[in-house]
């Protein structure tokens, strides 16, 4: 990368987030460091198989690096998803490029209305077979909310770069404006790490 390009996608990302809010209080993410790392094997990461059955694996928060993410740790609850239908709706009308980029939904099942686990794997198993290149994580119990501080009920959002640095994050929902503004820094997040990936492939 030149120093050119280096200068003004610099800019380009600077002003991007001076348009945004600030990061929440209610979490301990920095800008410009990983999350705190986190393993989950008490439900883990969903996989599709060829029979259209869905098995579980333990996952890490080492697995955010290498694409560019938005995250989602979401209670298991009807009134946590709506918060950010909004930006959800929006990420999928962006068809953003698989190869760099990957929505992160984690559902914690800790956090759910009593006796209504088994339907929220149900329908978490059936977006995964409908949205098959998302990642989709079962947090059975709690560890993001209790390793992240994370509010209980709610949706917290957060955005990391190609190489799992926190770039943005919130707790509960998005306005219209927040949502055009998180998507529009996704974008020079994945031209960042398109022209990355350019030069290690001419150097």
């Amino acid at each position: 990368m030149d120093n050119r390009w280096r200068g003004t996608c610099a800019i380009m990302l600077l002003i991007t987030l001076l348009s945004l809010p600030g990061l929440a209080a209610a979490h301990n993410f920095v800008v410009g460091k990983a999350v705190s790392p986190i393993a989950i094997s008490d439900g883990g990461e969903l996989q599709l198989n060829d029979d259209d059955s869905i098995g579980y694996h333990p996952w890490n928060s080492a697995q955010l690096v290498g694409k560019v993410r938005i995250v989602q740790y979401i209670a298991g609850r009807k009134s946590a998803k709506k918060k950010n239908s909004l930006l959800i709706k929006a990420v999928e009308k962006a068809h953003f490029p698989g190869d760099v980029f990957q929505p992160t939904t984690i559902v914690n099942t800790d956090d759910v209305v009593f006796g209504t686990g088994y339907f929220v794997r149900e329908k978490i198993e059936n977006n995964k077979r409908r949205y098959a290149w998302a990642q989709f994580v079962i947090d059975g119990g709690g560890v993001g909310r209790n390793s992240w501080q994370l509010p209980q009920e709610s949706s917290t959002i957060f955005v990391l770069n190609h190489q799992g640095q926190i770039v943005w994050a919130k707790d509960g929902g998005l306005t219209e404006k927040e949502v055009s503004e998180v998507i529009k820094l996704l974008w020079v997040l994945i031209s960042e790490k398109e022209r990355s990936a350019a030069k290690h492939e001419t150097d």
